[in-house]
């Protein structure tokens, strides 16, 4: 789940946000000041990212054609008639908020420890001058069971733990469900990714946005690209547009579509098709997306900004595949025009790589590729 640490980790002081805004500052602190050349004043118009009905893509290759161009067009799009029933989103979104709002020593009872990606806190800080992100981050291993630390499991609100225990167990349907299509969707067998993913991981990390009274000098998320095979987003109802994508060199706001998830391609589909560690979760994801189809369908960066006035929140399932598992492009993606880009790895070897890296755009998806003989 997490790598051993060799040593130990000097992260400095990290500042709650919640606790900030309670203050309401006037001046940032330095930590979450970004440079001018990462601040989120680049953002074009709002574009409305590819729909796909779920219920559809069995009827016929129309929608399955869709979620292809989807697929390698955007690497982002959202899916509706997805078959998971309102009330259970409305009420993980309720337990959601209802555990930020807890008290700030209740929440640090369960404190992500530095180095590790369960638990309350900021993810990927590995130093006292890293630049931090404006949110609040709750963390939790799924699946395989293992991967589980029981003592980060909270005891409040009620029932936080049966409703993240019965959402997720959907979502890994969808999550099956949808990989069968995108199998398809490249000419593969429709059980091809889950025999190869084997006992697939799975975590939930649910973002926590509070209004920040100067949203032009801080990110709300690091530019990143998931390590996951698939990245499962549910926007919370009703608020203020805080997810952007990096398309055609600029980075473009996405509308959430009521009751509808955003899906994203990780790192490991990108590579799905070639010859290619244990990362973290959203690196992992990305990794396989990109890797498995040896670039065709591909993890896209992403990020979050912040709202003057509006607070926001975001539920995130990574959807990866076993630790044990060695992933490399297909060999049924690569032919003369499409050489192997990616090397073949061990998703744990690739997990740790991410886990122990901060969010830096795709930087992560380098660890699979492969060199020109004479690069240096």
């Amino acid at each position: 789940m997490s790598p051993v640490l060799t040593s130990p980790i000097k992260v400095g002081h990290i500042d709650d946000v919640q606790e900030l805004r309670k203050c309401k500052p006037t001046v940032i602190p330095e930590r979450f000041v970004r440079d001018m050349t990462e601040r989120p004043v680049t953002a074009c118009s709002a574009q409305d990212v590819p729909v796909i009905n779920i219920s559809k893509l069995g009827d016929g290759e129309k929608e399955i054609s869709r979620l292809a161009d989807a697929c390698e067009n955007w690497g982002f799009f959202q899916v509706v008639d997805h078959g998971i029933d309102f009330d259970l989103l409305e009420r993980i979104e309720k337990v959601g908020m209802e555990f930020f709002m807890l008290p700030v020593e209740e929440k640090q009872r369960y404190a992500m420890a530095p180095g590790t990606v369960q638990g309350y806190g900021q993810a990927f800080v590995f130093s006292e001058d890293q630049k931090l992100d404006w949110c609040n981050m709750f963390a939790l291993g799924l699946e395989p069971r293992y991967i589980r630390n029981p003592k980060l499991w909270p005891r409040r609100p009620a029932h936080f733990s049966e409703t993240v225990e019965t959402y997720s167990t959907e979502i890994r349907k969808l999550c099956a469900n949808l990989l069968k299509y995108i199998a398809m969707s490249l000419g593969l067998k429709g059980n091809v990714f889950q025999e190869m993913f084997g006992s697939a991981v799975q975590a939930v990390r649910m973002n926590y946005y509070p209004p920040c009274p100067r949203p032009d000098l801080v990110l709300g998320l690091s530019p990143h690209s998931d390590g996951s095979a698939i990245t499962v987003l549910q926007q919370g109802k009703g608020n203020s547009v805080g997810l952007q994508i990096f398309k055609d060199d600029k980075w473009v706001p996405v509308l959430p579509l009521p009751n509808a998830l955003v899906i994203n391609i990780g790192d490991t589909l990108e590579k799905t098709g070639g010859q290619c560690p244990r990362l973290h979760f959203e690196k992992l994801f990305s990794l396989i997306k990109s890797v498995l189809t040896n670039g065709k369908y591909k993890s896209v960066e992403h990020r979050a900004v912040t709202h003057e006035d509006k607070d926001r929140l975001s539920i995130v399932t990574f959807y990866a595949p076993s630790y044990e598992v060695e992933l490399g492009p297909m060999a049924e993606l690569v032919d003369e025009n499409n050489p192997c880009k990616y090397k073949r790895y061990n998703h744990g070897e690739y997990n740790k790589h991410y886990i122990t890296n901060k969010l830096e755009g795709k930087k992560t998806l380098e660890f699979a590729k492969i060199r020109p003989e004479n690069s240096n």
